[in-house]
């Protein structure tokens, strides 16, 4: 009887802000989107975030997960589904808010790997063409030596100056370029992660898509509690040096969480940012599985341990890493009253590599909106 009725399950339609696409039995609505070219905004692709949010305005779907813990009262409401874990019961319509900056592809070299710890390296990339990101977004990148391999980085640098309105643009072709930098954590495994950590690849081509993600620092006079674990770290920095550069400043707390201390890095990178920034600065990096035996003396445990006795009043919450990470860290902070509308996260999701071959599906998004 189940294999009869999977049998005689039937394609629908989804008419996207006007586009009309089919969606196959069992697809959800985002895969549905990417597979016929549509940008749609997504991140994790697992209902950990809101990138995907979209407003359904007719017929019916199947929620593979519980949307009411990422999306607000209001939105739930106003009908709005998470795209990745909707799939039709019936023709649907939907509305999008499509982002205000558009992706782009361009093409680039590698010119330096610097080796942040034992096994995150910062890839280096000069591009042929200007990049324009806000600072927290990501890209995919593409190496020529594994092409139709996509990996998802966040940007860990902040975005190259406009060239300036005087003087030809000929006579300054460097303003025509972007220098940009990635966190490359190397998985067990992971193709892409693997030849960025072991393999020397100066020199070589890479291909660019973005920006990509709605995490970003929103502007606001509140004070801002940063919590960032492994790779996750490259994003926050990348929002702190733009608020240092365009000398905006609100108190900040800053819980960094890493194994031990030979996971520590960009720690001069940090210090710098906090020499330069005019308001209370607390930096607390907190090892879960230092040796009792070692010289450490900061903090031992888990950084949602550390967010209560730090957290400011009226804070507004980023949070960047591992899954599980994020998600003890959400619970605290609403229990000590953050507003869902105020956590902002981005996930960094390891992909099967038996399936994919590979890793970090990143990214992010703004929590309830």
């Amino acid at each position: 009887m189940f294999s009869f009725f999977q049998k005689n399950k039937k394609p629908h339609t989804a008419n996207i802000n006007g586009q009309t696409i089919e969606v196959k039995p069992q697809e959800t609505l985002l895969n549905a989107a990417l597979r016929h070219d549509i940008e749609f905004p997504y991140s994790c692709r697992v209902g950990g975030c809101a990138a995907c949010k979209c407003q359904l305005t007719a017929g019916k779907v199947k929620e593979l997960t519980d949307a009411g813990y990422i999306l607000s009262d209001e939105d739930l409401d106003n009908g709005y589904i998470l795209a990745c874990q909707s799939v039709p019961d019936t023709d649907i319509s939907i509305h999008l808010d499509l982002p205000q900056q558009s992706v782009e592809q361009t093409t680039g070299k590698v010119i330096a790997q610097k080796r942040l710890t034992h096994d995150i390296t910062e890839l280096v990339v000069r591009t042929d063409t200007p990049v324009s990101y806000q600072p927290g977004q990501f890209a995919d990148l593409t190496l020529a030596s594994l092409p139709g391999l996509a990996r998802s980085y966040s940007f860990a640098s902040v975005p190259s100056p406009p060239a300036s309105s005087s003087g030809s643009v000929s006579n300054r072709p460097q303003s025509q370029k972007s220098t940009l930098s990635f966190f490359v954590r190397e998985v067990p495994g992971g193709r892409f992660s693997g030849a960025v950590n072991q393999k020397d690849l100066s020199g070589e081509r890479i291909d660019i898509k973005g920006p990509l993600g709605d995490f970003w620092l929103r502007t606001a006079q509140n004070p801002i509690i940063m919590i960032a674990g492994g790779s996750g770290l490259a994003p926050v920095i990348a929002m702190l040096e733009a608020e240092v550069q365009q000398s905006r400043h609100r108190p900040l707390l800053l819980l960094f969480g890493a194994r031990s201390q030979q996971d520590l890095y960009a720690l001069e990178r940090i210090d710098n940012i906090r020499r330069h920034w005019h308001a209370s600065f607390e930096f607390i990096p907190v090892l879960s599985d230092e040796a009792d035996t070692s010289d450490w003396n900061g903090k031992r445990g888990l950084v949602s341990d550390f967010i209560q006795p730090a957290l400011l009043p009226d804070s507004h919450a980023y949070l960047c890493g591992p899954p599980a990470m994020i998600d003890a860290a959400e619970t605290v902070l609403k229990n000590l009253g953050v507003s869902a509308q105020h956590i902002y996260a981005d996930r960094f999701i390891t992909v099967d590599a038996q399936k994919a071959g590979d890793e970090k599906t990143a990214i992010d998004v703004k929590k309830s909106a």
